[in-house]
C-alpha cells in the first residue's frame, strides 16, 4: 500500500508540473505569428550519438517582435543550445505589449 501511495503522489506532482505550462501561456493573448524563422543547426555530437527529441523553450517576445529572453522548459541537453541560438534570431509580428510563448522544436536523429 505504501508503494501505491508514493506512485499516486508522484503522478499528481508530475501532472501539476506539466499541465499549467501549456494552458497558462495561452491565456490572455493569441499566439504571435513568426515572421522570420532561423532553423536550428543539428549538433555534430547529436548526429554521432543519434540523439533526437523535442526541445521546449519559453520565449519572451518584445512588443516590436524581437526575442527578449528564452527559458528552456525541457529537452535533451545536447540539443538545447542549438534550439535557443536559433530561436533568439526569430522575429515575430508586432503586438501592443510583450508576450510569452511556448515553442517546441523537434530534432530528428539522422
Amino acid at each position: 500500500m505504501h508503494r501505491v501511495g508514493r506512485f499516486i503522489l508522484a503522478l499528481a506532482i508530475c501532472a501539476g508540473l506539466f499541465s499549467p505550462i501549456d494552458t497558462a501561456l495561452g491565456q490572455g493573448h493569441q499566439e504571435r505569428k513568426v515572421i522570420s524563422r532561423t532553423a536550428p543547426i543539428y549538433p555534430e555530437l547529436a548526429k554521432r550519438m543519434r540523439i533526437g527529441g523535442v526541445v521546449k523553450v519559453e520565449v519572451v517576445i518584445r512588443a516590436n517582435g524581437s526575442v527578449k529572453a528564452t527559458n528552456v522548459v525541457g529537452g535533451h541537453p545536447v540539443l538545447i543550445r542549438s534550439a535557443t541560438d536559433a530561436i533568439r534570431q526569430w522575429k515575430f509580428e508586432p503586438a501592443a505589449e510583450e508576450t510569452t510563448e511556448l515553442i517546441q522544436l523537434t530534432f530528428e536523429s539522422r
